[in-house]
């Protein structure tokens, strides 16, 4: 299609544009899976086009189980983005990760319930490879550009994602700490498998907002305290954005681009036309 883009930022709570694009122009675009939360902005910052899509719609109304997390992907696939790096909010499971920093966790664990979490099914199968669900290379380029920024920022870390909308127990809290996470959030999964079926890489940039509940010392999270947070934590994530920009490499030399490669396993001539059509962005080249 006409209008592409390289580079896409999913804003989460807090962050609903971005600053500093130029030849800004809004695209609305429907996709089999429905249509993504909001309309996308599309950019240029630094010679890159990028697109913003905000994942719980203008004006935060979609809850974290309500978002199309599949269109949202494949809206984006649609604009030929290579790169998606997803700010979100999110809470913390470890006295060193606090409220203010930000971190670029390396693994995920999905303890959501009620979400589709493929594009596949209805006559198609694939097994998709997470072990490694963010991007490396994606997630490194962006604890630079957030590094570069001069906030406190973490590598690594095992982000939880819980179904949500509400916050945790504090039972929930201290058991998701013995398991060894490091952060909580309601919305990393399913968008980090999509992203990897669509074989675009996927990075997150996670700003702490809270301790969530386990650290007893500290008040209970609430709303007001997770905005606050996240308006001091714009202009940083503001910022690594276009730090971003300048250090995306010019190369495309990650696996996260053939991730389809080896999950097919499908017979080709069990699948239908319809199929075929539905998730051609996806399967085309394999087919």
């Amino acid at each position: 299609m006409e209008d592409k883009a390289t580079l896409a930022i999913i804003g989460g709570s807090g962050l609903y544009s971005i600053s500093g694009l130029e030849d800004i122009k809004e695209v609305n675009l429907s996709t089999p899976f429905g249509k993504p939360s909001s309309s996308i902005m599309i950019g240029v910052m630094n010679g890159v086009k990028v697109a913003f899509l905000s994942r719980h719609g203008i004006g935060h109304h979609i809850l974290p189980s309500e978002v199309n997390y599949r269109a949202n992907i494949y809206a984006l696939k649609m604009l030929d983005v290579k790169w998606v790096v997803s700010v979100s909010a999110c809470g913390s499971l470890r006295e060193d990760y606090a409220p203010g920093e930000i971190v670029i966790p390396d693994q995920l664990f999905d303890f959501t319930r009620d979400r589709i979490r493929t594009f596949f099914g209805d006559g198609i199968v694939a097994h998709i490879n997470v072990a490694d669900p963010f991007c490396p290379q994606l997630s490194e380029l962006t604890y630079q550009a957030v590094q570069m920024t001069n906030t406190t920022t973490h590598k690594c870390g095992t982000f939880i994602t819980i179904e949500g909308p509400r916050f945790s127990t504090r039972a929930e809290s201290n058991v998701f700490r013995s398991w060894g996470m490091s952060l909580i959030g309601m919305t990393a999964s399913p968008e980090a498998f999509l992203a990897r079926e669509a074989e675009m890489c996927y990075a997150i940039m996670a700003h702490v907002t809270d301790f969530d509940v386990w650290h007893v010392s500290e008040e209970p999270v609430t709303v007001e305290m997770v905005i606050d947070i996240l308006k001091k934590n714009t202009h940083a994530a503001q910022e690594a954005i276009h730090n971003l920009t300048k250090l995306l490499p010019i190369q495309e030399n990650c696996n996260c681009r053939t991730a389809l490669a080896d999950s097919l396993i499908t017979e080709k001539h069990k699948i239908s036309i319809d199929v075929r059509n539905r998730l051609a962005l996806l399967i085309g080249k394999y087919l």
